[in-house]
């Protein structure tokens, strides 16, 4: 590969990690909001909308694991996780800073939506740093195990499996920490993990499109990856 498509695929992999990062930290501030999602009548889902952005995140690793390779595809990670611990610092911060009596928003609103427990958000992102890893790891093992073919099998059954351990310990420590109602554990696991896996479905025609452009671009063989440095 010469320097100029060296350049290139450098750049579209900052891209990726920007957009990794930019959907891990939105999901972490806004996941405090619930919906129903009732897709032709079929189910009602009981949703978090943090839950919108965060499957994105496992598209991009899944993404960045197929072209870039499993090093590069932890090093995003590790820092999508170091962006939401300062993300959650700086909220913090701003929760504890006494609002102004012309302010728009007071201090008991404030803390309401953005005055989180910092021991629920270490243990969360510590089961998404552990769902993310064990993603990452599955989807190069049956990368090995295929000889680089079947990107479907590999997607879904990383995905499924991070997921799943995800949806159950995220829901569980939220749950633990009063955050919510013990009452509801099942319903929104259920739904949170259901989500997950159509979406991680509906994806995987758009992975394989990404990734045959880059294949296609950088004149990528079966298996092969990019390395960056």
């Amino acid at each position: 590969m010469n320097k100029k498509l060296k350049s290139e695929a450098f750049t579209i992999y900052l891209i990726l990690a920007s957009m990794f990062i930019a959907a891990l930290v939105a999901s972490n501030l806004i996941f405090q909001k619930f919906f129903y999602w009732n897709p032709f009548g079929w189910f009602k889902f009981e949703l978090s909308v943090g839950i919108l952005p965060y499957p994105i995140t496992f598209l991009i690793t899944d993404i960045i694991s197929e072209i870039y390779g499993r090093k590069k595809a932890n090093q995003v990670v590790i820092a999508g996780i170091f962006a939401s611990f300062f993300s959650m610092l700086i909220v913090l911060i701003a929760n504890y800073t006494p609002a102004i009596e012309s302010s728009p928003i007071d201090n008991q609103t404030f803390t309401k939506v953005f005055g989180l427990s910092p021991i629920a958000v270490l243990a969360s992102m510590l089961a998404y740093l552990f769902a993310q890893f064990i993603d990452i790891r599955l989807f190069h093992f049956w990368k090995r195990k295929t000889n680089g073919k079947h990107l479907w099998l590999r997607n879904n059954f990383s995905t499924f499996s991070s997921q799943l351990i995800d949806t159950v310990t995220v829901v569980g420590l939220l749950c633990i920490f009063n955050v919510l109602p013990w009452n509801i554990f099942g319903s929104l696991v259920l739904s949170g993990f259901l989500f997950k896996i159509i979406i991680a479905l509906l994806d995987t025609p758009f992975l394989y499109f990404i990734v045959h452009l880059f294949k296609k671009r950088f004149q990528l063989k079966q298996g092969e990856e990019i390395a960056l440095f």
